[in-house]
């Protein structure tokens, strides 16, 4: 791309500023339409949303019973995506989600194989307590999340576009889990953690969900649109205080990168994907709260639900009742200085 002149780059700047207004009041519009139908729990909306809006995937942790299924379905008819829903369970094979070949045969006995899509095959999967399915399992759901593609039989087929995986996993350790792999939580864009409701809403929960009918969301953009955002998001600037706290952030949660806490504190730290979701949902949240830069604040903001699986403490830390949570917190708190 050759160097745009002054008024060729006036003129852009003003195309993406009315871009992202026209974004602004959509994105608005899908947060008034979610909160009629999950009541409190912001925080968890606001980083499921991001994650979508940043292209992404997100890992939903929290017990069982606080709306993550009724949160993505609302998501998908908001959105206006098409959603499927996959129950892992520790006998679920890579074909239950991918989809498999069945052989055909026509009228004059002829034989051929015919492929028959999986639940894969969505704009918004729903991959629920994810780690409860084997290894082999999780890495067929991995593949797809990686390389918007699945491989059957030597065949390659395209997923849908756009294509979200929102994965819930309940963190009591129970019998006959398998913990996704280090690999694997580094595909997730955000980890999302979804606490008890406030009193308030809860209260709202009880009287909303258990009369006769009750709200259903509308579509308030489809796919396409969808999309719009998502390269608009990649098109927003980013000032270098922005990225240079963005750098400094990550680089302090590895060891050996002069953090005495960290050296002291943490086994292994995040990569360089983790500095990625920070500048694409930096981005997200700044729009997302009717900004048309993101700040400071939405990197520290974003630190816990990016940097949260992608690190692990020792074990003398966690000897110590130390979580992972409380060493971002610290991490945060020296970069605000």
């Amino acid at each position: 791309m050759g160097m745009m002149n002054s008024t060729e780059a006036v003129l852009d700047e003003k195309a993406i500023i009315a871009a992202a207004e026209n974004a602004l009041s959509d994105i608005a519009a899908i947060r008034t339409e979610v909160a009629k139908v999950i009541f409190g729990q912001e925080n968890v909306v606001e980083n499921t949303l991001l994650a979508v809006l940043s292209g992404g995937h997100a890992l939903l942790v929290g017990v069982p019973g606080l709306a993550k299924t009724k949160l993505v379905t609302t998501l998908g008819a908001v959105l206006g995506l098409d959603a499927n829903r996959i129950q892992f369970t520790p006998d679920l094979m890579p074909s239950d989600i991918l989809g498999s070949e069945v052989m055909d045969q026509d009228e004059s006995g002829r034989r051929s194989f015919r492929f028959v899509k999986g639940p894969v095959f969505a704009q918004l999967l729903m991959a629920d307590e994810i780690n409860r399915a084997s290894p082999r399992t999780q890495s067929a759901l991995l593949q797809s999340m990686q390389e918007y593609h699945i491989t059957v039989a030597g065949q390659r087929y395209d997923l849908p576009a756009p294509f979200h995986v929102l994965a819930t996993q309940n963190p009591l350790e129970q019998e006959g889990t398998y913990p996704l792999p280090e690999a694997q939580l580094d595909r997730f864009l955000l980890q999302v953690d979804v606490l008890y409701p406030e009193l308030d809403a809860e209260r709202q929960i009880l009287l909303e969900t258990t009369g006769l009918s009750e709200t259903k969301p509308r579509g308030i953009i489809d796919a396409a649109r969808l999309q719009e955002i998502q390269t608009l998001i990649r098109q927003m600037p980013v000032s270098d205080k922005v990225v240079d706290a963005i750098l400094n952030l990550v680089r302090s949660a590895r060891p050996g990168h002069g953090n005495a806490a960290t050296d002291k504190h943490v086994a292994w730290g995040p990569g360089p994907r983790a500095g990625q979701s920070l500048m694409l949902t930096a981005r997200a949240r700044a729009l997302y709260q009717g900004r048309l830069a993101p700040s400071l604040d939405d990197v520290y903001a974003l630190a816990e639900p990016v940097l949260e699986h992608r690190m692990a403490l020792n074990f003398a830390a966690r000897a110590e009742g130390m979580s992972v949570r409380d060493v971002i917190a610290n991490l945060v708190r020296e970069a605000r200085g």
